[in-house]
């Protein structure tokens, strides 16, 4: 039986992208187990793998308390189950994970392949910022089997940089989006009106949705500033996510006088109703690797305003959703209000999404995990 262990900081990344992941493999025969801090509190994630390892870390990357007690965990976890293939997401789990594991890849007594959901280094970032990631990359790049990135830039910046040799750097079409579920025929119609009434929206009132952690990175302070000066009273704004900005930007809802039309819905399980219930979707982001929220978006045929940055320009650019520079707050407002004028060119700037985002199914990116499973040559510890 072949051994997957499968890693990421936090386990809300384990339950959001990679369960399909661990009951693919695991109905091919494989034992799929996984790390991540909270993890033994996740049902799903305990459903989806055979075994689950809790580690502590903190999820800033430069923390050197990472360093002390999580890479003797993974050792002694390593020496225990005796992984053939150990995959590392996210920037903390990589780092520390691949640290721990470097004297055992070294030997080839283990493979590692780190999926990098959008290197840390990328234009338009902080200039020391990106020096000291690019470094951690290159030198984490010596303890890595392979690397597979999900976006163009990241692919050219690994090449370019010889974080791996070119033959060990793998790119795929993000982490996959499951087309059959992100479907307009699998949202049933009551569900809508079901959200709708939630909402205290009436057929007059059109929705806006922004789907993100509520973190610095994801600039919800934009959405929300430029939100309030489209000036549209019956125009609402909802927010699906939780972190820790939550209360200052409810607080700043309210500073801006647009506390009784944006709603703050926290973590949600009806993502696509939510979505189909909105006339557009909104990513202000400065930072993505590949953004699920916006594959999800065009997948249901709703159009998306979002940054020009690496990853959301990737899948809006050629008329898929309207760019706009991010921190620009005029501009984001503007294309607010083109989708309310323009709802048949909205929509069918939707129904475009929808034929676009065929190359990012789930589908096609197991196959090509599969793929590279297979050319990892596993070799026993």
């Amino acid at each position: 039986m072949k051994r997957l262990l499968i890693v990421t900081t936090i386990s809300s990344t384990l339950r959001a992208f990679l369960l399909p992941f661990a009951y693919h493999f695991r109905a091919q025969g494989w034992q799929v187990d996984a790390m991540a801090q909270g993890v033994s509190n996740c049902n799903e994630c305990k459903q989806a793998f055979d075994l689950v390892w809790e580690v502590e870390w903190s999820r800033n990357p430069l923390d050197p308390k990472n360093l002390l007690a999580a890479p003797l965990i993974i050792q002694e976890l390593m020496a225990q189950e005796k992984y053939d293939l150990v995959h590392v997401h996210t920037p903390v789990a990589a780092f520390v994970t691949r640290y721990a594991l470097k004297d055992l890849s070294k030997q080839r007594k283990c493979k590692v392949i780190y999926t990098a959901h959008g290197f840390h280094f990328h234009r338009g970032g902080q200039l020391l910022k990106n020096i000291v990631f690019l470094g951690l990359e290159k030198l984490a790049g010596l303890w890595t089997d392979y690397l597979v990135v999900i976006n163009r830039e990241d692919e050219l910046a690994a090449k370019q940089y010889h974080i791996l040799p070119s033959e060990r750097v793998r790119y795929m079409p993000g982490i996959g989006v499951n087309l059959d579920h992100y479907s307009p025929q699998e949202v049933p119609e009551g569900e809508v009106v079901r959200v709708r009434e939630e909402l205290g929206l009436s057929p007059e009132n059109p929705l806006l949705l922004s789907v993100a952690e509520f973190i610095p990175r994801k600039h919800h302070r934009d959405v929300i500033q430029a939100f309030a000066k489209l000036s549209r009273p019956k125009v609402h704004l909802a927010f699906a996510g939780r972190g820790p900005l939550l209360k200052k930007m409810q607080l700043l809802a309210a500073d801006m006088g647009v506390k009784n039309q944006v709603h703050f819905l926290g973590r949600r399980d009806d993502i696509p109703t939510l979505m189909r219930a909105s006339v557009a979707t909104i990513l202000a982001s400065e930072q993505e690797g590949l953004p699920r929220s916006v594959m999800e978006s065009l997948s249901l045929e709703i159009p998306v305003i979002g940054t020009r940055i690496r990853g959301t320009q990737e899948l809006l650019e050629g008329g898929y959703g309207l760019l706009v520079e991010t921190g620009n707050i005029n501009k984001l407002m503007e294309a607010m209000d083109w989708v309310l004028e323009h709802p048949q060119e909205a929509h069918m700037m939707g129904k475009r999404g929808r034929e676009h985002i065929s190359a990012y199914d789930l589908r096609q990116i197991l196959k090509l995990h599969e793929d590279l499973y297979t050319v990892a040559s596993f070799c026993q510890i």
